[in-house]
């Protein structure tokens, strides 16, 4: 509706128009502000919204406007709210819309999520990352964006060698009786121990009988541990379209160094290999090929990135935790160096999670050892609860959360406060003579004929739903999924309100409340959907 509008406004004014919420509903639905076209213009605002408003006056899709310092506020007909409400209740919403006119639309994005080292299971703060890589996907596809999204494995360095001899001293300490006394790097936690007992039934006892076998080890428990965080990422909805080995990618090293040789990107010194990433805006120059000849973790997202670029997208999207902020400018100097453009990547940084019981401190799990693990808490309060308490911040904002809060059933969750509203409407429905297909189904000119002269609070409540275009853009122009949990808390409120105010069955209005309802259900549907909740019909 939002942007259907806009489009209208622009055409009878000649303007390239920004709508506004006025503060007071009672001035309108929209306001336009005058004020950047003073100086073109040679007008004052308030002269030019006078002019503005004339011109509005004779459009049928408004019903009323006023002028006020400068703003032209307006309201919108009843005809072109129900006209806007039976289109979008005709929409598929698996579907793109088809209402979103930008040639942003025609990004090619790679979104790059979550992304944790194969080394162990998924913690909470992976999950937060994770939840918002997947909205934001869902989102942009649903606006026509083409978006695939990607996990990189880093499956080559000590990391997973390390994994291989903390299997390795488990294995022995479980099958050999030896003292479990592990090196500094090494991890620990139950799921070693298992990992362990996994190894001999798949590989056997002789896997443990001396540190050569390690290479085996690692590579096996990489495998298991990428078995695991799929399983854990398919808990909360989330499937990745591709992934990427760092190991595979380490063919292409010698064609990259060369590139970045040949730009000028690298020197030696002190029998290193660096980057010049100072250069760059980082805040000094990093190795990349230790004294031992051998690549650091830096010349792996090396290769990752030219790998990246190589694809022909138009844009690469980034999540990455907030301890990578640091990171970020010798990436993007490396992208420079391989010729090509840095402003093409776009890194997104998801905060730390504090995660509370009853108030205090949650206990770390036994099974990872130090860490809390993100599917014992989907266990615990349920995907949809965990997936939009962390989407109800943006992402790169501290998040602190009590899960007994989630399992309230009252209005202070709002995962039920949503949920009930929705739930609420579809219990109309089992009441009512009507059927929501059969609103579903009435022709375009009876259905805007019923919605003639609604009062005032039900079209409020029509053209609150009818915004969720705008906020799904804002959403995902701004990368923050939280605009939609904020509309779907502010429309849930607004319906529980009209919903305790208004006699709604058996009542001569009935039926024209129930076809704006289909409307505020579908919004409230699709909102949750594209954060990847299913809405519940029934409670």
């Amino acid at each position: 509706m939002t942007q259907n509008i806009k489009q209208i406004i622009e055409e009878a004014l000649g303007i390239s128009s920004i709508l506004e919420k006025p503060r007071d509903k009672r001035f309108g639905h929209f306001a336009l502000p005058t004020f950047s076209f003073a100086k073109t213009l040679r007008q004052s605002p308030q002269a030019i919204a006078q002019e503005f408003a004339q011109k509005l006056e004779s459009l049928p899709q408004i019903a009323s406007v006023n002028v006020l310092n400068g703003y032209v506020n307006f309201s919108l007909s009843d005809m072109f709210l129900a006209q806007c409400a039976w289109k979008f209740l005709q929409q598929d919403s698996a579907s793109q819309a088809s209402n979103v006119e930008s040639q942003d639309v025609q990004e090619r994005i790679l979104l790059e999520y979550v992304s944790a080292n194969p080394t162990g299971p998924l913690h909470i703060g992976h999950a937060r990352g994770a939840i918002f890589g997947d909205s934001l996907a869902r989102i942009g596809r649903f606006l026509g964006f083409c978006i695939s999204t990607e996990y990189y494995i880093n499956d080559a360095g000590t990391q997973i060698e390390n994994l291989g001899k903390s299997i390795y001293y488990a294995g022995r300490h479980l099958f050999f009786g030896a003292p479990y006394e592990l090196p500094q790097d090494c991890y620990k936690g139950e799921y070693v121990l298992l990992l362990a007992q996994q190894a001999k039934d798949s590989l056997g006892l002789e896997v443990f009988e001396n540190l050569s076998q390690i290479a085996i080890l690692s590579c096996f428990g990489k495998d298991k541990m990428l078995e695991e965080i799929k399983a854990n990422l398919a808990q909360v909805g989330i499937v990745f379209d591709n992934y990427v080995s760092e190991k595979g990618l380490f063919t292409a090293w010698d064609s990259t160094l060369r590139t970045l040789k040949a730009n000028n990107g690298v020197y030696e010194q002190e029998g290193k290999l660096w980057l010049k990433s100072s250069e760059y805006g980082d805040e000094k120059d990093r190795v990349i090929v230790r004294e031992s000849g051998e690549p650091t973790y830096l010349a792996g997202d090396i290769i990752y990135h030219r790998d990246k670029f190589i694809r022909p997208f138009t844009r690469y999207i980034n999540i990455w935790g907030a301890d990578h902020h640091g990171y970020i400018a010798r990436v993007k100097a490396a992208i420079n160096f391989l010729g090509y453009d840095s402003n093409k990547l776009e890194v997104l940084l998801s905060q730390m999670v504090a995660l509370l019981q009853g108030g205090e401190a949650y206990k770390m799990s036994k099974r990872a050892g130090n860490f809390i693990l993100m599917k014992e808490i989907v266990e615990e309060v349920g995907a949809d609860a965990l997936r939009l308490i962390f989407l109800s911040k943006k992402a790169d904002t501290h998040l602190e959360f009590d899960i007994e809060e989630l399992k309230k059933q009252d209005a202070s969750n709002p995962v039920y406060y949503i949920n009930y509203a929705h739930a609420r409407i579809h219990t109309l429905f089992t009441k009512s003579r009507f059927e929501i297909q059969d609103f579903k189904n009435t022709p375009k000119e009876q259905y805007v004929e019923s919605l003639k002269e609604m009062d005032e609070n039900l079209r409020d409540l029509l053209v609150l739903s009818l915004g969720l275009d705008k906020v799904l853009l804002d959403a995902f122009v701004q990368r923050a999924p939280n605009k939609v949990v904020d509309f779907l808390k502010n429309l849930a409120g607004e319906f529980h309100r009209f919903y305790n105010e208004t006699k709604i069955l058996t009542t001569a209005k009935e039926e024209q409340i129930l076809k704006v309802l289909i409307v505020v259900a579908k919004s409230l549907n699709l909102g949750l959907a594209l954060l990847g909740v299913k809405a519940k019909e029934s409670m």
